[in-house]
């Protein structure tokens, strides 16, 4: 009678979950395939955390994953000291440029605007948490429309494979010497960009340049024919 109850129970809940994920809609890339850019420019984010060169330290990593899907990325670096070389210095007067002003100089099909919300590593007495919280939206610089936004936030823990206190101590103690060399936001933010961008539900889509484009192209527009 219990192996019955048991198996029940395992059966219901397979069954809530395939109907979870058969009533899942697709994510929305209608604006996006009307205005598919070739170019992207990554504009310095806006860092609403409590570390100072969380900006800087995020564009050294964004753009490997936007180029990999086949976009051409306008050099970070360079665009940061364009901005400031013209008197904007911040990364929230960068954000307040209008689009008309970035395209008659830098003309890029769309631009990307990265918000840090979280990042950093907490410490406590037994664990130590690395935090990176990221939020980006892109914006076709013709329309002016949002094409596509995302958001992501991921929490490691130093004690995730610990199995008791004493392991969760040594831990947290060999996570906060080895910070003080190497900065595990890095690796915490890399993977958070592979969340944002590089996903099959609402990451970017393949670009113009990815040889899997054309491929790409009919595949989403045809999901977005069966969403209607």
């Amino acid at each position: 009678m219990k192996r019955k109850f048991i198996f029940t129970i395992g059966l219901v809940w397979i069954i809530s979950m395939t109907a979870c994920q058969s009533t899942q809609k697709p994510y929305n890339y209608r604006p996006y395939l009307n205005n598919m850019p070739a170019s992207i420019l990554v504009l310095p984010p806006i860092n609403q955390s409590m570390a100072v060169m969380a900006p800087y330290m995020y564009l050294s990593i964004i753009s490997r994953p936007i180029a990999e899907k086949g976009y051409y990325v306008f050099p970070v670096a360079v665009i940061d000291a364009l901005m400031k070389e013209n008197g904007v210095s911040s990364p929230e007067d960068m954000h307040r440029i209008p689009l008309t002003k970035i395209n008659e100089i830098i003309h890029p099909d769309a631009v990307l605007y990265v918000t840090i919300k979280e990042w950093g590593t907490k410490y406590k007495v037994i664990d130590s948490q690395t935090i990176v919280h990221v939020s980006a939206k892109l914006i076709d610089t013709d329309t002016g429309n949002i094409i596509w936004q995302n958001e992501r936030k991921m929490v490691k823990s130093s004690n995730d494979n610990a199995n008791n206190i004493v392991e969760m101590l040594i831990a947290a103690l060999v996570n906060q010497v080895l910070s003080n060399f190497l900065d595990p936001t890095i690796d915490v933010a890399k993977l958070v960009n592979r969340h944002l961008y590089d996903n099959g539900y609402n990451g970017l889509l393949l670009g113009k340049y990815h040889p899997l484009f054309d491929e790409s192209q009919k595949e989403v527009g045809a999901r977005m024919k069966l969403d209607k």
